[in-house]
């Protein structure tokens, strides 16, 4: 009885060590680049997720948003993401970690919990895309939820030039 539970243990234990297997929507070996010249402080206010990535149709969530406020300490990020079918939450500070590049400063859940690229931004500051260089998540998030044809193909553009499988890519 003693061998069972202890051999019990020992499988859990194996379990609980295993890797957790990290999905990516882009070709690694594709260079990514943010963009060096947005002010994180124009990105402050309420985005409004319009696509995401994820390995299947039904994406399990609905659209989620993305509100950034500036503190005096930079920016603090209030995110509800529908990512690959999963409803993905972070709240705290963002530290800018370089040009167009923004992480959780505090514990993120999976895939938030990397550097968040801003991969671009329109001109007047109307449609943002984020995104990772291990291409664990993209998104596509406007200041509102109706995201004009123009910048749709723009943002698009964008994700794959930047090595993103836009068959992949779910509109709201």
């Amino acid at each position: 009885m003693h061998r069972l539970i202890a051999l019990s243990m020992l499988l859990l234990a194996a379990c609980a060590q295993l890797p957790v297997e990290t999905v990516s929507f882009r070709r690694p070996q594709t260079q990514i680049w943010a963009n060096a010249v947005t002010d994180p402080a124009q990105l402050t206010g309420r985005w409004t997720q319009v696509a995401t990535f994820a390995t299947r149709a039904d994406l399990g969530c609905g659209a989620g948003g993305l509100e950034l406020s500036q503190t005096t300490r930079g920016l603090y990020a209030t995110a509800q993401l529908c990512l690959n079918g999963v409803s993905t939450v972070y709240r705290g500070p963002l530290a800018v970690t370089g040009p167009g590049q923004l992480r959780p400063v505090e514990r993120a859940q999976a895939p938030l919990d990397r550097t968040w690229w801003v991969l671009w931004v329109d001109a007047d500051i109307r449609t943002l895309v984020l995104g990772t260089p291990d291409g664990s998540f993209g998104v596509i998030l406007n200041r509102d939820a109706r995201l004009p044809a123009d910048r749709r193909t723009a943002a698009r553009d964008i994700l794959r030039w930047n090595g993103y499988d836009l068959s992949l890519l779910r509109d709201y």
